[in-house]
């Protein structure tokens, strides 16, 4: 009589401890799954936010273009940033059958039939912010259409471009 009660002791204690194991596993299976999916990014180009409109506004996009210098404002009191970007492929295979980033950034900067979006962004002015540069941002859409950038990131191909020939005349 002992070992059978010791027996069923045992069996409802590993069964207690089967059922913690599985809770904790389906637990930490959610967490996982709940974390990926409220910090998943969309990485739209500007063509692709504007076609999409309402189907994409208020969530967490990664946005590239190629940002038009003149329509560059800054306010240093309020560190505001504003100025409007123009589609360029998101493709790099594309891209590079277009003459590479500098030319397709160039094109799409003086092209008025490129799709184009008002960017807004509350910081430091970057230094690279120029004509031409290739803006990759990351943000939302708003209601009011302009795309509000938490982050931002700016490469300028014209920069390394200009140093390249005089690198390889040096090791020539």
């Amino acid at each position: 009589m002992e070992q059978a009660t010791t027996l069923q002791t045992n069996s409802g204690n590993r069964a207690k401890f089967i059922i913690g194991g599985l809770l904790i596993i389906a637990a930490v299976v959610y967490l996982i799954a709940s974390s990926t999916q409220a910090s998943a990014q969309y990485f739209l180009t500007i063509g692709e936010v504007a076609t999409k409109g309402d189907e994409v506004m208020g969530r967490d996009l990664r946005v590239s273009g190629a940002v038009l210098g003149d329509t560059i404002q800054y306010d240093a009191q309020s560190l505001t940033l504003t100025f409007v970007v123009a589609d360029i492929p998101g493709d790099n295979n594309e891209i590079e059958a277009q003459g590479g980033l500098a030319a397709v950034l160039h094109e799409a900067t003086v092209d008025p039939n490129r799709t184009r979006m008002e960017v807004v962004y509350d910081g430091v002015k970057p230094d690279l912010l120029r004509n031409e540069a290739q803006a990759i941002m990351t943000g939302r859409l708003g209601q009011d259409g302009r795309f509000y950038a938490d982050e931002l990131l700016l490469k300028c191909p014209t920069k390394y471009e200009e140093a390249v020939p005089e690198q390889a005349d040096v090791a020539g």
